[in-house]
């Protein structure tokens, strides 16, 4: 029998970096959404763990257990032959290897018939683990083992743009000049107004953005070109980088400004999302 889970991206709406722990760890204060875009992993019983990777985006992704798909077996106890289809760019701030590890959790969960893992469990295997097992809209604190859930998902019309470059979380926080930023405003707004949610959200910040743009300015070349495309409500890096998303009104007007974005950038990858949704499993 064969499990399948997908294992969506994740977008940080929000990323304020709050503060840095004695043992090197930052604090986050961030809003996170998952999309319905990602990589599917697929579990069957197996004497011994193994991980095919397969894909457009499986060139130079790890098959041993430097890979949080092989650890979430250790860290279950459990072994499973492992497959993962990878569409996902690796290194992107989109929590491509979380995801593949959160879902690989439930798929073998599902499979053995084992309870998921507490939050702090699955921070030890990678600090967004627990975010990507929420489908809804959520608050993630701490170092991403703090959750509270907010709603569902705004199921807005958005992209998703990576111009095919990595950026190294470590490098982007040891570039970052100011690691005590302040939270995230409160009182949240109704995220079922547009209008006044992107208000909220462009007073809001990621504020790793600046640092990865010095490594890799690209990104805000990307994010330039967001924010100029026509009916682009809100343009922002996610993550440590390099991926960008934009958020737009209306479907017509996202379909239209990705189509202009890839006759001028074939060479990003560029992709039409909104909230995960049913494909969450």
């Amino acid at each position: 029998m064969a499990i399948e889970a997908f294992a969506p991206a994740k977008i940080n709406l929000t990323l304020h970096v709050t503060g840095q722990r004695d043992d090197g760890y930052h604090l986050l204060d961030s809003l996170v959404m998952l999309s319905d875009v990602g990589d599917k992993v697929t579990v069957e019983r197996a004497a011994e763990t193994s991980l095919t990777v397969v894909g457009p985006m499986a060139t130079g992704v790890p098959t041993d257990r430097s890979n949080l798909v092989v650890r979430a077996a250790d860290l279950l106890g459990v072994t499973a032959k492992i497959t993962l289809e990878k569409s996902l760019p690796a290194m992107a701030g989109i929590g491509g290897g979380s995801s593949d590890g959160a879902a690989t959790i439930r798929a073998l969960c599902a499979l053995y018939g084992l309870p998921i893992p507490r939050a702090d469990a699955l921070a030890a295997l990678g600090a967004d683990v627990p975010v990507c097992m929420e489908p809804e809209l959520v608050r993630m604190q701490g170092i991403g083992n703090e959750i509270d859930h907010l709603d569902t998902p705004p199921d807005w019309p958005m992209i998703l743009v990576n111009p095919r470059v990595s950026v190294s979380t470590p490098e982007v926080f040891s570039s970052m000049c100011v690691r005590d930023n302040p939270l995230m405003t409160e009182p949240f707004p109704d995220w079922s107004d547009f209008d006044g949610t992107v208000a909220w959200l462009s007073e809001q910040r990621n504020d790793m953005q600046g640092a990865a743009i010095e490594l890799q300015p690209v990104i805000g070349q990307v994010l330039a070109e967001l924010s100029q495309t026509e009916g682009c409500a809100l343009a922002r890096m996610s993550g440590s980088g390099a991926t960008c998303f934009a958020i737009y009104k209306t479907a017509p007007e996202r379909d239209a400004a990705l189509r202009g974005l890839r006759r001028q950038h074939p060479d990003w990858w560029s992709v039409a999302t909104q909230r995960v949704g049913a494909r969450f499993a």
